[in-house]
């Protein structure tokens, strides 16, 4: 089948024939109608994270999926042939930019029926993480406020119209054009990164969903609540994530080092600090589903780009100005 690989870090992807995905017992077999393109996917192929997520190269890339089940192996129950369904392959498994893809069972769903495939294909990877950042570690309740920085991009798009369903009043940053598409999605407050400080505009806060790192990351802590939390999608990975994921005992030390300045001025300030990679959930999917046929949850496809331009659409994700997700499609 046709796929798009990576064969050495930092070179382009590249077209290839792969073989057909092995279905085991608990697996479905899905024909790929959309997939969303992610910074994680660009990350991949560059190796930046190479030690932490030791892949085999080549890499079918691709992290997220929407599409028709082909077949189903034999212990699955929850799916046929024919249902439209999403997904956001578990790490080992990942390879959404092919033709077919076998998911476990248990990470994939029903897509949203108001949704299109490009729609739904823009999700998961996104929704599961504004979903993980902000219902499970951020635990955010009514009359809270959170700060979401990049509100015009993949997560922040999600997550400002997640915290605004969970009762929280919510302020994200993004560039001066996009101020009416954020507050549209239910921001209460803008700050334009460009030609203001959110660090002199903002106090109080009880959870910032940071996904920039750096000196972003560091003064998102100033503006939080005494037992506020920021939660990083960019880094620096955390000791807990080391545990997690499992790495060896080297690389749970180089984590621990890697974490250690934004840890202690967090302690410093009372505040806390978590790292999150987001893992798959066909149950938080099922969920996700039903908050986008409520009309709760709407998703942002800023730009559709056909299989054959794979390529070209994951190098366009540096360039910026995208809001929301870019999709490849497969359809037709």
């Amino acid at each position: 089948m046709r796929a798009f690989v990576v064969t050495k870090y930092r070179e382009p992807l590249r077209e290839a024939e792969v073989a057909e995905p092995i279905v085991g017992d608990r697996d479905v077999l899905v024909r790929v109608e959309a997939a969303g393109l992610n910074q994680l996917d660009e990350k991949i192929r560059l190796g930046e994270f190479r030690q932490i997520l030791p892949y085999k190269l080549q890499l079918v890339l691709g992290h997220d999926v929407a599409g028709t089940v082909i077949r189903v192996g034999a212990k699955v129950r929850e799916f046929k042939p024919g249902d439209q369904v999403y997904a956001r392959p578990a790490t080992a498994r990942i390879g959404t930019f092919a033709e077919h893809i076998a998911v476990a069972e248990e990470d994939l769903a029903l897509k949203p029926a108001s949704a299109s495939m490009e729609e739904a294909g823009s999700l998961p990877l996104v929704a599961l993480t504004a979903w993980q950042a902000l219902v499970e570690q951020g635990n955010v309740q009514r009359g809270q406020k959170v700060l979401i920085h990049a509100g015009a991009g993949g997560v922040g798009s999600i997550a400002i119209q997640l915290a605004k369903h969970l009762g929280a009043s919510v302020a994200t940053t993004v560039s001066g054009p996009n101020t009416g598409f954020v507050r549209d999605l239910g921001a209460d407050t803008v700050i334009d990164y460009r030609t203001q400080d959110f660090e002199q505009l903002l106090t109080g806060y009880d959870l910032v969903l940071d996904s920039l790192g750096g000196e972003n990351l560091e003064k998102s802590l100033r503006i939080l609540n005494p037992g506020g939390k920021a939660i990083g999608i960019s880094g620096p990975p955390d000791p807990a994530f080391a545990r997690n994921a499992g790495l060896n005992p080297v690389l749970r030390l180089a984590t621990r080092a890697l974490s250690s300045k934004i840890r202690k001025q967090a302690k410093k300030l009372g505040v806390g600090y978590e790292f999150l990679f987001m893992r798959a959930s066909g149950d938080q999917l099922r969920q996700i589903s039903a908050l986008v046929d409520h009309g709760v949850l709407r998703p942002v496809v800023g730009k559709v780009f056909d299989f054959g331009d794979t390529p070209h659409a994951l190098q366009s994700l540096a360039k910026g100005g995208i809001r929301g997700k870019a999709v490849i499609t497969l359809a037709g």
